[in-house]
Order: structure tokens, then C-alpha cells, then sequence
């Protein structure tokens, strides 16, 4: 698929730009306190997970075709725990990428290896259109369109198979596969005019991409992605971040945990429509007394952008954001991306120097979607209240023990 066409699947959110105020996000996985352990050992340990786990999936229980298989716990998941009264929630950080299709450029696998290198658990929203080859497009029925109609192009036979293969090891890297869906339609004809049940029509479908890619493209004798999908899908983020509130109603019928199509401030997150809402947020726009949302398309179209600037400006935007929360009230930051090179791959070197930056430091988590919200329902709600009254930027009066002590109303 050429870059022209791929560049479609970029049309994620307009440019949000509003007056510093206020910003926002959620929270993840793990513990409040420094890191343990020598980090080699930790990566020598993973690796071992992993085995242990490719080991197990050539037994795995298949699934229908064999597309898809039971392997059982998911190596490489971090220790969740409540925190205790008054003790300081760990940083979260949370990378995810749309779409997540592999057309060559060695992008998806390249990232999955700054994952390992710093210790970054991800969210790859997975297009579930990637796994149908072309001659099969007219499986594909979007609601309000015509058989294979779509806005993004499907992949080749051969860049098919390297995405299963780069899926594959991002479960195995102990990373969360959600979905994109499909055609990415926006505008007045697209997600934001699905119903409920049209929603839960475009799911099944993804999902039935996902499950039937052996028998679609005839690549039988392959591995099969070591997860079984219905219970792996726990949440998604829509094209254009359009369509929330039908997409939310469907999802909760299927029992999803969170949805990441809004925009928000940096705050502790709260539920909508039952499913934690974990969308992206809003971060200082370096140069200006404006701010930008947590994702590379929407830093693409700013008027203030431009090629010479691109790399910088997204980086310490996202830094900026980042250094907020962590000396302030504490609440994650979400980053969304595309494997793109837009203005010769300035965003993609902004998201890697920010990982590299970000997820060794003490404290830090750099985890998925998953992995956050299995932290929030770990917690104690009266303690996830008490944050959620921190603003943005603000570190609780006292300290964090007072925040949790006697008379706080959290115990």
C-alpha cells in the first residue's frame, strides 16, 4: 500500500487547539514505588516469557480455523495492586497507535523494539480490514456503504502476513491488541452516524477478520495469533475520534472496559457510559500559550507546525505534558500515533525520544490500555475520587500521604 493511500488512515481527529487552562488523562499498571531489579535481568526475564509462551502456542488450543488460539496467561504483565492510604500512585504512561498495520517500512517492528529496549508495554489498535486481501474486499460490509467500500486501503498479500507476524510478537511482547475497526469512514456518512446495532455490525466484523485470516488468505500451515480475540478486544479508539456514544453503548454490551475516542484534560479518569474513559489529552503547544492534543495527526495540522519545527515541537509538547503530571497531580498521559512519516518521520522520532525519556525514569510506568485499566479497578474508589478532585497540574496540598490520611475520606 503506497503512502498516499496509507496517509488516509491518519484522518483521525481535527486540530484541537484551546487556551492553556487545563489538561488531562488516567491512570495504569503497577507499583507507586522506584523500580527493582537490575533492568537487564528484567529483560532477560521477558525474553524467557516469551519463549515460554511461542513454547506453549505450538500446543495452544486453536481456535475455529486455527487463525487464533487459546496459549493462556499473557507473558510480560505487570504485578497489580491497591494502593495503600496516602501513598503516591505511580506515573502512567500509555503509547498507542492506530490503525497498526505493517506495509514494509519495518515501522511496527522497529517500535516494538523501543518497547522492549524501555521496558513500554503499547495498545495497537489493529484495523481488522489489514487481515482481508483484496480479492476478498466484498466480504467487507460497512454499514451505510456499498461491499467493500472503504477509506483506507487493504494491504498486500505479503504485507498481510508481516502484520500477523508483528501482531503475533506484540502479544508475545506482553502489549494489547484492540482495534481501529475497518474502513475509517468519518464525516456525516461515516462512524458518526452509526447506530448501536450498526456499530456492534462493524465489530463483529473486525473481529471476524481477525479470527478467519488463515482461511482468507490461504496461509494455513502459519502460526496463529496466541489470543483468543473476543477475549483479548477490551476496547478500541474510533476513526476521527467520531461515532463515541453509539460505539460506547455497543461496547458495553460486549463487555469492553474502556474507550479512547474523546478528549480530555490531565486529570484522573473517570467512567462513561460504564467503560473508563481513557482518551488523549491535552498538552502545552511549545511557542504558544495554546495546547494540542496527545497525537501526531492532530500536531500535523496545526497552523503553527511546520517541517522544520515538526520534531521539537510534538516532543516537548508531550514532555511538557508529562513533567506536569508527574510533579503535579500524577495522572497519565496518553499518546496516540500512526506508523507514518509525515513530515519525513519528524513525529515518529518525537514519540521515540519521549519514550526514551519518559519510561526510565522513577516511578514511571509505560504500560497499554489494558494494563490501565486493570490498575483503576484495582483501586479503591474513594481513593480514585479524592485524585480525580486534583487540577490539572496540581500536586495534592500536603503531600500525598495527606491526600490519603486521617479525615481525607480515603483509607
Amino acid at each position: 500500500m503506497g503512502r498516499a493511500r496509507r496517509a488516509a488512515v491518519g484522518a483521525c481527529a481535527a486540530a484541537v487547539l484551546v487556551p492553556v487552562a487545563a489538561a488531562g488523562c488516567a491512570a495504569g499498571p503497577g507499583d507507586g514505588g522506584d523500580r527493582a531489579g537490575d533492568k537487564s535481568s528484567e529483560r532477560t526475564a521477558a525474553r524467557t516469557d516469551a519463549r515460554s509462551a511461542a513454547q506453549k502456542s505450538r500446543s495452544a488450543r486453536l481456535i475455529g480455523d486455527g487463525s487464533t488460539a487459546w496459549t493462556g496467561t499473557q507473558p510480560r504483565q505487570p504485578r497489580v495492586r491497591k494502593l495503600a492510604a496516602g501513598e503516591k500512585p505511580p506515573q502512567f504512561v500509555v503509547f498507542s497507535w492506530d490503525g497498526a498495520g505493517e506495509i514494509g517500512d519495518g515501522l511496527f517492528a522497529h517500535f516494538r523494539e523501543v518497547g522492549r529496549k524501555y521496558d513500554a508495554a503499547m495498545t495497537y489498535f489493529l484495523s481488522g480490514i489489514y487481515l482481508l486481501p483484496e480479492s476478498k474486499r466484498s466480504q467487507y460490509q460497512a454499514p451505510g456503504h456499498a461491499p467493500g467500500a472503504s477509506d483506507i486501503g487493504l494491504l498486500s498479500d505479503a504485507h498481510i502476513e508481516e502484520t500477523v507476524d508483528q501482531v503475533r510478537e506484540a502479544w508475545l511482547d506482553g502489549s494489547e491488541i484492540g482495534t481501529h475497526f475497518n474502513g475509517h469512514f468519518c464525516g456525516p456518512t461515516g462512524v458518526a452516524s452509526w447506530s448501536k446495532e450498526e456499530w456492534k455490525s462493524e465489530i463483529a466484523q473486525a473481529k471476524r477478520f481477525v479470527r478467519r485470516w488463515k482461511t482468507n488468505t490461504g496461509l494455513r500451515d502459519a502460526a496463529p495469533l496466541p489470543f483468543d480475540y473476543d477475549k483479548e478486544l477490551t476496547g478500541a479508539r474510533t476513526p476521527c475520534l467520531e461515532g463515541g456514544d453509539n460505539l460506547r453503548a455497543a461496547a458495553r454490551d460486549l463487555g469492553w472496559r474502556y474507550d479512547t475516542s474523546g478528549v480530555n484534560e490531565q486529570v484522573w479518569p473517570a467512567k462513561k457510559d460504564g467503560l473508563w474513559d481513557l482518551s488523549m489529552q491535552l498538552v502545552p503547544y511549545p511557542g504558544s500559550d495554546r495546547e494540542e492534543l496527545t497525537m501526531d495527526y492532530n500536531f500535523k495540522v496545526n497552523p503553527l507546525t511546520t517541517p522544520a519545527n515538526a520534531q521539537s515541537q510534538m516532543r516537548d509538547g508531550l514532555l511538557a505534558g508529562f513533567e506536569r503530571a508527574y510533579t503535579g497531580n500524577r495522572a497519565p498521559l496518553i499518546v496516540g500515533n500512526h506508523f507514518e512519516t509525515w513530515h519525513d518521520g519528524a513525529y515518529m522520532r518525537a514519540v521515540e525520544e519521549t519514550i526514551k525519556e519518559v519510561c526510565p525514569r522513577k516511578e514511571v510506568r509505560c504500560v497499554s490500555f489494558r494494563q490501565l485499566a486493570d490498575w483503576l479497578d484495582a483501586q479503591d474508589p474513594r481513593t480514585l475520587r479524592a485524585m480525580r478532585g486534583l487540577e490539572v497540574g496540581q500536586a495534592p496540598e500536603g503531600g500525598w500521604a495527606a491526600l490519603g490520611g486521617r479525615g481525607s475520606g480515603v483509607q
